[in-house]
């Protein structure tokens, strides 16, 4: 049974998201024109011998998903059939708007029609996967806030994070897998299954002390690292498909405000390789909405700490402390 913790910038009552925006990676080596796949550099497969930039380009993709699925993600309840990848039946024939690339700054944002189905998840899926083998770094929504993505085993993708960003490198950044079940590679796992999923997938990041599997050139002053597994079924398919972590951090410069909105961090498009855009994350009226995950030390046997509050602290100590009885550490 997955995690019933909710966070409360989560909105639960959308029935459908808008379109994606995405900025796709084009190879700038001379003579090659591949978007998005290639490996750039002048490497095997690269038609030229430059290096990978990033042009803004925003592809209309109509969502359509329900709440039914969003709410059951991939940890629980019936999975959206884009995530088990079946074949779905033939959608209505409706023109869609030729993707191209943007002039720079702010324009008119086109509305495309409604499309059948949900295939469009698996195109923007898809897209995101070779981004982020190219090494570059993705942007994605998640259960609490935008964050941005890159492969934590490729060391390139990290040292890239931290350049967006512009944080200092001896913050640490946490990890994102698709199922429970990958915790145990990449963690030194202190308590139950149990806990376990009764936290996850949800809006919570448990810290434990790592295990020989993960990339030493991530976070490498300290021997803990923090795992997510939101509860959005985007991320997670993307995490489970690549077959390895993710390294996940908020989609914003060091410590400004984090973000509800793809529009809200538009001045790290062009650095970014991909942007998926799952529409607003939660009331942005709200505050709280803003908290992201709920940071827990986990690190040591039958205790707990807080590292962050977050936007769901209470369910969590509920779960720790008064389900499973683990003691509290100042």
């Amino acid at each position: 049974m997955g995690s019933s913790l909710t966070c409360s910038s989560y909105n639960r009552e959308r029935s459908h998201w808008p379109p994606i925006a995405e900025v796709a990676t084009r190879c700038a080596a001379p003579g090659c024109q591949s978007m998005g796949g290639c490996p750039g550099n002048g490497s095997r497969g690269c038609h030229g011998a430059g290096s990978m930039v990033t042009r803004p380009r925003r592809l209309l993709l109509q969502l359509l998903m329900r709440s039914r699925g969003l709410e059951g993600g991939l940890g629980g309840g019936e999975e959206p059939d884009w995530a088990r990848g079946k074949a779905e039946a033939p959608a209505p024939e409706v023109p869609a708007p030729s993707p191209g690339l943007l002039p720079p700054g702010p324009g008119p944002t086109l509305r495309p029609q409604p499309r059948g189905g949900v295939g469009d998840w698996k195109d923007a899926l898809t897209e995101a996967v070779k981004v982020l083998r190219c090494g570059q770094v993705v942007a994605v929504p998640t259960d609490t806030i935008y964050g941005i993505t890159g492969l934590a085993q490729n060391s390139e993708a990290i040292r890239r994070i931290y350049e967006i960003k512009g944080r200092n490198e001896d913050k640490p950044l946490a990890i994102c897998v698709g199922h429970v079940e990958d915790i145990y590679k990449y963690c030194k796992v202190t308590v139950s299954d149990q806990v376990l999923r009764d936290l996850l997938p949800g809006p919570v990041t448990l810290v434990f002390r790592r295990s020989e599997e993960l990339n030493k050139d991530l976070n490498p002053f300290t021997d803990l690292v923090g795992v997510r597994i939101p509860k959005h079924p985007f991320i997670q398919k993307l995490a489970e498909v690549c077959g390895e972590p993710l390294a996940l951090t908020s989609a914003n410069l060091s410590s400004q405000t984090s973000t509800l909105t793809t529009e809200e961090f538009r001045d790290l498009w062009p650095l970014l390789g991909l942007v998926v855009d799952g529409g607003p994350i939660g009331d942005m009226t709200k505050p709280e909405c803003r908290l992201g995950s709920t940071v827990i030390n986990l690190g040591t046997p039958g205790k707990y700490s807080i590292i962050r509050p977050g936007c769901a602290f209470d369910a969590t100590v509920e779960v720790l402390q008064h389900k499973h009885g683990l003691s509290f550490q100042s």
